[in-house]
């Protein structure tokens, strides 16, 4: 003898207007994602982030990769020696991208919240990624000094 259908199902099985019921809101639910993942794209698209060192002898600007978008040197440079501008600039940029990356996960959880796992991990990702660029870039001499 068979068993009837839906038996031994974790649910019981819906009458059509309740299946309609839960697929137009599961559509809701899945319509408002697409819309928060759009305005976070957008606002993620727009992010700079600007960060300057305590002598205030670099200004950088970056965007929401991580790609310098604008750099300001002050006259100061021209009172220090270029290796010490050079480890200057690289330390702004780690400091603009870090500033990125917070910014960044703000955005993510404003848009996204942090219920969603999909939203945990891009966040995640974003901020590992800006965090850990340029992280080897110290940068070495070469025979012409540069």
């Amino acid at each position: 003898m068979s068993e009837p259908m839906g038996a031994g199902a974790t649910e019981p099985l819906l009458e059509p207007g309740q299946a309609l019921d839960r697929l137009a809101a599961w559509k809701g639910r899945i319509d408002q994602l697409a819309a928060d993942t759009r305005a976070m794209s957008e606002r993620l698209g727009e992010l700079r982030v600007t960060a300057a060192d305590d002598n205030r002898m670099v200004e950088v600007t970056v965007d929401a990769q991580g790609a310098l978008v604008d750099i300001r040197l002050g006259r100061r440079i021209q009172q220090v020696e270029p290796e010490t501008v050079a480890r200057t600039i690289m330390a702004t940029m780690r400091e603009a991208r870090r500033k990125t990356a917070d910014r960044a996960q703000e955005i993510i959880t404003e848009t996204l919240g942090t219920e969603s796992p999909a939203a945990r991990a891009m966040a995640a990702q974003v901020a590992d990624r800006l965090r850990t660029a340029g992280a080897g870039e110290a940068g070495t001499r070469d025979r012409d000094g540069w």
